[in-house]
Order: structure tokens, then C-alpha cells, then sequence
């Protein structure tokens, strides 16, 4: 068969990260080919995500085989890039690849034990720009569990609530919510995405410049640009924690602080901060201070105020570092405000001005 270098090179590139490594079964570890003569399908999967890349080819025979993706990307990347076609063969057990100046040979792996990735036909469609869907993911991923002890916990979850498209995640000492405006007034099942596929799903669709379809199924889900790609994920089968019950209603205390001044405040506190990446507030309305002090017994100490609209009553509280300045990635107004409950209490951290989607909650820290 004949193939567009440029082509086949994005297509491999689409498909390698989602290739498994199986001890059991090695041809996880591969890409299979299904050629035709007009078109080739470039599959790969890891059992908990598998993808789908079309493209054209000029094909005398239908054949398929699986050729190890490492092999065959490590290969295609070295190759001077061009527009030209690339002309692949099977010979025997083994491929042949030969471009405008170079051949190369790989040797297969028996296809039969290839995974069928499902088609979800007849299961519920929803048509979405994949921009939409790459906003709302990276606006919240960080905030899921890295643990699987529970499955829902790791995971983000997505359902519509009018003609928005909601995107959740908590580990349960934070938690990040995205609101972003759907096209019409499009209907989206409760979705539990698991947090292992995520990164792979975002970096497929940010590759993607046209509308997807959204389809449903029992516990699969899966993003398709017709003819072109399909990707299909895994989907937990659990229910998500009525999240909506701990963001406060009310708060004693709010500090509007600018964003780049409390952002490097937290850098250079953290310099001095216990393992714990604990940061302690301390938050006067009547001197408008806001103090952020941190302490460790083996370096030292510091303590840095930040200019701040101050209201309220005078708190006093800790939280861990790294749980305040992972949500700064998804706040893209200038100015942020920190609302204080109490005590013990959790933070609910927003944008001032602009696009006001985004909540992130933090819970405090026992000194």
C-alpha cells in the first residue's frame, strides 16, 4: 500500500501513548492494521482506552497486521520529513517500509489476539466542538484522586445542568468545578471518566480542529470525527459525591487578593514550608493584613504579606501549598477572592472579573 508520509506519521503519533505494555498479551503492545484499498485503520489500545485512526491509502490487497508501535514510531521519527507517500509491504513476517531515502523492516506480531474496541452505535450521540471538552477537563483533572481505592474519586465527572456542560473532580481535601456553555441545548448522561485516560483524551482532542460525537454507552464512552477518528474510553460505573453540600453558602471572612501577587507569595512561602506543604493565613480586617506564613524546623521560616481587600472577621488558618496554587492554571481573571467560612471550614477560592465558571474549594489544614 501507498500512504502520505505526513499522514501516517500523525496518525502513529495519535495512536502511540494509548499502546499497552502486557506481559501476557504482547500484541497490546502494538499497532494494528487493518488496510483496505482505500483507507487503513490504525488501532491501538491498553484495554481501558483504544483508538481508531482512518487514512486514505492506495491499496491492490486487503490485508491485516500488527506491528510493534514503539518500532514503528521510533522509526518514522527519524525519517527526514516530507510530502511524499510511503510505501509499506508485507513480506512474509515482516513489514517493509520505504520511504524517499531510506527502507526499513520490522518484523510483525501474530493480530488474532488484537482487543476489539467496540463500536457504540445506537447508544445516546451528542455533537460538541472538542474544545469545549479540553477546557473543561484541564480546568479540573488535578483536583482528582490519584488513588483507585475509590474509583469515583478518580475520576472527572461530567453531566449538563441546562445549556451547561458541568466537570468535577475531588480528591476530598479539594475540589475544582468548570461550567462551559454548550452549542444549543445539548443533553449529556452522567459521565465518570477515569483520571488514567484523561490526559490521553485531552491530547487526542486538542489534535482535533472539527466537531466530535459524544456517544454513551454502558460504561464506554467514545469521541468520533466520522471517517477520520474514534476513541474510546472506559467509563466508571459508580455515583459521584453530592459535592454541592460542602461548598459553604455563606462566609466570615473574604480577602480579594491579585493573582501574580499570590501566586508568588505562595513560591517563595513554600521554600520554607514542612513536608506537609503547610501554609498558614492569617487574615486581619482592621490593619488589612494578609499574612502568609510558613515554617519548617530544619530550614527556617518565612512570612510574606500581600496587598488585599480585606472583609470580614479576623481569621487565622492553614492549608497545604500545593492544594491552593494547582488551581491558578484554570483562573484567568487578574484578581481572585478568597472566601473563608471559619475555622474548620474549607476555602472557596474564584475569579474576581471575567469568566466566572470556575469554583475550587480547598480544605484546611490542623496545625
Amino acid at each position: 500500500m501507498e500512504i502520505n508520509f505526513s499522514e501516517l506519521k500523525k496518525a502513529v503519533s495519535l495512536s502511540e501513548k494509548i499502546s499497552g505494555k502486557h506481559m501476557t498479551l504482547p500484541v497490546l503492545s502494538c499497532f494494528l492494521f487493518v488496510v483496505k484499498k482505500n483507507n487503513t485503520i490504525i488501532k491501538a489500545t491498553n484495554l481501558d482506552l483504544g483508538i481508531e485512526v482512518t487514512v486514505p491509502v492506495r491499496s491492490d490487497s486487503e490485508t491485516v497486521f500488527a506491528v510493534p508501535a514503539s518500532i514503528l514510531s521510533s522509526f518514522l521519527s527519524q525519517v527526514v520529513e516530507y510530502d511524499g507517500t510511503v510505501k509499506i509491504e508485507s513480506i512474509s513476517n515482516n513489514i517493509q517500509i520505504t520511504t524517499k531515502n531510506s527502507k526499513g523492516v520490522i518484523k510483525t506480531v501474530p493480530h488474532e489476539d488484537f482487543p476489539n474496541i467496540p463500536n457504540l452505535d445506537g447508544d445516546q450521540k451528542t455533537s460538541i466542538p472538542p474544545d469545549l471538552l479540553v477546557k473543561g477537563l484541564k480546568s479540573v483533572w488535578y483536583s482528582a484522586s490519584v488513588s483507585s481505592i475509590k474509583p469515583e474519586l478518580s475520576s472527572v465527572y461530567l453531566y449538563t445542568n441546562g445549556d451547561k456542560l458541568v466537570f468535577v473532580s475531588t480528591d476530598s481535601f479539594r475540589l475544582a468545578e468548570k461550567k462551559v456553555q454548550l452549542p444549543g441545548n445539548l443533553k449529556i448522561n452522567d459521565i465518570l471518566l477515569p483520571l488514567k485516560n484523561v490526559a490521553d483524551v485531552v491530547r487526542t482532542l486538542e489534535a482535533i480542529g472539527e466537531n466530535i460525537t459524544i456517544t454513551v454507552g454502558k460504561n464506554l464512552i467514545s469521541f468520533e470525527v466520522d471517517g477520520k477518528l474514534r476513541l474510546v474510553s472506559r467509563i466508571i460505573d459508580g455515583v459521584f459525591p453530592d459535592y454541592k453540600q460542602i461548598i459553604p453558602k455563606t462566609y466570615i471572612a473574604e480577602a480579594v487578593v491579585l493573582k501574580h501577587d499570590f501566586f508568588n507569595a505562595l513560591k517563595v512561602s513554600n521554600i520554607f514550608s514542612d513536608k506537609f506543604n503547610q501554609v498558614h493565613f492569617s487574615i486581619d480586617p482592621k490593619t488589612k493584613v494578609f499574612e502568609i506564613e510558613t515554617r519548617n524546623n530544619d530550614i527556617g521560616e518565612n512570612k510574606t504579606t500581600v496587598d488585599a481587600k480585606i472583609d470580614g472577621e479576623k481569621m487565622e488558618i492553614n492549608f497545604n501549598y500545593k492544594y491552593i496554587i494547582d488551581c491558578f492554571q484554570s483562573i484567568d481573571s487578574d484578581s481572585v477572592s478568597l472566601q473563608l467560612g471559619g475555622p474548620n471550614r474549607p476555602m472557596v477560592i474564584k475569579p474576581v472579573s471575567g469568566d466566572q465558571s470556575f469554583l475550587y474549594l480547598a480544605m484546611p489544614m490542623n496545625r
